[in-house]
């Protein structure tokens, strides 16, 4: 699996406005729901439940928000840039810009986790996070995303 067969153009938000983290989630949420065939509201439901287990704010500006749906046939991927930065309870209490957001089916028993260390693995890059920090347009952060479009 590539990131180019999990991610879309549209589930991509390159200025989010929110400035809460659940705001966020529901702003990351409506822009995934076409892609994930679900309602914005059950996705955040989703996601908003995982992040009462513990913060997705893994630190260094990034948070990977992410949860299982019944709804979802196939992983999805989505993508959002907070260039304010914004408080998410992150595990070194930064502000979090970079949010990649991660839906997979309920019955899924692996392919989350190499997504999770994919996308991990990537945001070790700092060339590549860089990138998403700075590109001026949803299209220059979709070609930086897919230039690290490697098998999973």
């Amino acid at each position: 699996m590539n990131l180019s067969n999990i991610l879309r153009k549209e589930s991509i938000v390159p200025d989010l406005v929110s400035t809460t983290k659940h705001g966020i989630i529901q702003e990351l949420s409506r822009a995934l729901a076409t892609a994930a065939n679900a309602p914005a509201q059950d996705i955040a439901a989703v996601l908003m439940e995982r992040e009462a287990l513990g913060s997705t704010g893994i630190g260094g500006g990034i948070a990977i928000p992410h949860g299982k749906l019944t709804a979802v046939t196939d992983v999805i991927l989505g993508f959002g840039r907070s260039l304010a930065g914004v408080e998410y309870d992150s595990l070194d209490s930064r502000p979090v810009h970079i949010f990649f957001l991660l839906l997979t089916p309920e019955n899924s028993s692996g392919s989350h986790l190499k997504v999770l260390a994919q996308i991990s693995k990537l945001l070790k890059m700092e060339h590549f996070k860089q990138g998403l920090k700075t590109a001026d347009t949803l299209d220059d952060i979709y070609d930086i995303i897919l230039e690290q479009d490697e098998d999973f």
